[in-house]
């Protein structure tokens, strides 16, 4: 079994903000110690309609704007802000990723060819812009799998493999909600996307938005070799992932035990490991 890669998702959770951006990925990477940060790139004009674009956003305590459209325009960074969040990530030495909603925010992103980009259950049956990926991207598609059909799924991994890309491909199991019942997170999807996938994509994961981190660990256990969990510094803050998102110290955390549990998922190298030689002699009962 692999070590786990951690991705501290930070989306838009830096408000719009590119100072807060900043302290994000140097707080992921220097005292969470996560291996990877993601945010979000939408181009709203293409993604909303206009009715959509100028509707009041459905929760107004947390909207940045006196319309949808506004609100999703203020958390937006350009692609030169995205360029300066890569070079911090070089900075502090962590991975810098992003989430694509749209084919204009994919041929962007593109542009600065991360190590890998992450399709969100929204979109993952976007098929112009998982086009515009296959032929033009060259790192890992990453591709959550909440609200999706069985039916969908086949669709999905088949048109990967029609351009030759299911090599590049890692699927997350994922249930869409925010935050998510334990009842509903359902860890034996892993189990299942493995025994039909393993061989066909690169990797399976798990991408969570349930509060707490003990679930995460028995997603690495089942076969997960990605988690992925929303970050914040703050879950108070005025924005609708904060309330799903783990604190610093939560973030820490999860990348300290999905490691430690990692290193206890083994078998004894010898029959007797040599911590238990002195106990032995010391205690053991032999006639």
């Amino acid at each position: 079994m692999k070590s786990p890669k951690v991705i501290a998702e930070i989306g838009c959770n830096h408000k719009g903000d590119m100072e807060i951006a900043r302290e994000l990925i140097m707080t992921a990477a220097m005292f969470c110690k996560a291996d990877v940060v993601k945010f979000q790139k939408r181009c709203s004009k293409e993604l909303l309609t206009e009715e959509q674009y100028n509707a009041p956003h459905p929760n107004p305590m947390h909207a940045y704007g006196e319309t949808y459209g506004a609100h999703r325009e203020f958390l937006e960074f350009d692609l030169d802000q995205h360029r300066q969040l890569a070079k911090w990530c070089e900075e502090f030495d962590i991975e810098y990723s992003t989430s694509v909603w749209d084919v204009t925010s994919a041929r962007e992103i593109t542009e600065l060819q991360p190590g890998l980009i992450k399709i969100p259950s929204a979109c993952n049956l976007h098929w112009e812009m998982l086009d515009e990926l296959c032929k033009n991207f060259k790192g890992e598609i990453h591709l959550s799998f909440g609200m999706t059909t069985h039916a969908e799924e086949d669709q999905i991994v088949d048109f990967f493999q029609s351009h030759n890309r299911a090599a590049d491909l890692v699927l997350y199991s994922c249930t869409s909600g925010y935050p998510v019942a334990f009842e509903d997170i359902c860890l034996l999807e892993i189990t299942r996307l493995k025994e039909k996938f393993d061989g066909t994509v690169k990797a399976i994961g798990f991408s969570g938005h349930h509060l707490g981190i003990a679930a995460d660990v028995a997603a690495m256990t089942l076969g997960a070799e990605w988690v992925e969990r929303h970050f914040t510094l703050d879950r108070t803050w005025k924005g609708t992932d904060h309330s799903a998102s783990l604190e610093p110290q939560g973030m820490r955390k999860l990348a300290r035990d999905l490691r430690n549990v990692h290193k206890a998922l083994a078998y004894k190298q010898t029959e007797v490991l040599d911590v238990e030689k002195v106990q032995r002699d010391k205690l053991k009962y032999r006639n």
